[in-house]
């Protein structure tokens, strides 16, 4: 069965200027239920998870600036959202959806997110719209419990998992794989132990040839035994802040690839919704209901 991650607060009320992008965290379990891809029984609501699980990623000092709300403005600015407490908890439950996805897909080979793929979080700070890091707290966990040897992140929004580079940069258990437009945010990247840089105006064919090639050498020499997929839209041509060019068809084939060499070997996986900012809301929500429709063709 499909589990999937996600509760009234992945949409919260924020300023009016904020608003737009979170719409999309009520509008694609509302298609899916609508069009019968899941049902209710999918779905299931997150809790909050104990700090130990924050603590074991993200550095204490950080961790206490969120919980009492006293990041500099300068810290809030980076992040992108104005700071409160509706906020930390937004956060916080959307990163133990990505831990409790994790063991769900440990039993069902795959399970999915509505939100998270907060790859711009680092350990000790927040930024680009992530305050915490889902993946990486994820990853850990798996591994401080023993339910995966080896992590493949596989990063396919259209920003570098900066974050994501940072805080696994001297852990070879997790193998952290970012394909993203070499002119977009973030203007200084970290190194990933592969990095992808994609010239603007990248369409599907030159897109999805090196993805297939090099997600295929990874999976032969990381062997991993647990991946992540950060699935983030914002590489459509229709995105605001993407400057590739995929199609919705081309979009999908991207998330066909990664699911079916998943499947195809057994790896568990666990996706997470990350970005999409094109115009037309439309447009964000029908290519991340393809992920779905797509884990249910492909696995169930």
């Amino acid at each position: 069965m499909l589990k999937i991650a996600w509760s009234d607060i992945y949409s919260h009320p924020l300023p009016e200027n904020h608003r737009f992008p979170m719409l999309k965290y009520e509008l694609l379990p509302e298609q899916l239920l609508y069009e019968g891809t899941i049902g209710n029984k999918n779905i299931f609501s997150p809790q909050k998870p104990d700090e130990s699980l924050i603590l074991r990623t993200h550095d204490p000092l950080y961790w206490d600036k969120l919980k009492y709300l006293s990041l500099s403005r300068s810290e809030i600015r980076k992040t992108g959202f104005p700071l409160s407490r509706q906020l930390v908890e937004r956060e916080i439950t959307i990163l133990n959806g990505t831990v409790q996805c994790a063991l769900y897909a440990l039993q069902y080979g795959i399970a999915m997110n509505i939100a998270g793929g907060t790859h711009h979080a680092f350990s000790d700070r927040g930024e680009g719209f992530c305050l915490l890091n889902d993946i990486a707290v994820a990853s850990n966990y798996l591994l401080d419990n023993e339910l995966a040897r080896q992590v493949l992140v596989v990063d396919l929004d259209v920003h570098q998992g900066n974050g994501t580079a940072e805080i696994f940069q001297n852990d070879s258990r997790v193998f952290t794989f970012s394909m993203h437009g070499a002119n977009n945010y973030p203007l200084h990247k970290e190194c990933s132990d592969l990095d992808i840089a994609l010239p603007d105006g990248t369409t599907d064919a030159f897109y999805l040839n090196t993805l297939e090639v090099n997600l295929k050498n990874l999976l032969d020499q990381v062997q991993p035994d647990f991946l992540f997929f950060q699935s983030g839209v914002d590489v459509l041509g229709t995105d605001k802040l993407g400057r590739l060019n995929l199609s919705i068809a081309g979009c999908r084939d991207r998330d066909k690839v990664v699911l079916q060499c998943a499947k195809e070997r057994n790896i568990p996986l666990v996706a997470s919704m990350g970005g999409g900012y094109s115009e037309d809301i439309k447009i964000i929500v029908e290519a991340h209901a393809n992920t779905y429709r797509l884990a249910q063709e492909i696995y169930f």
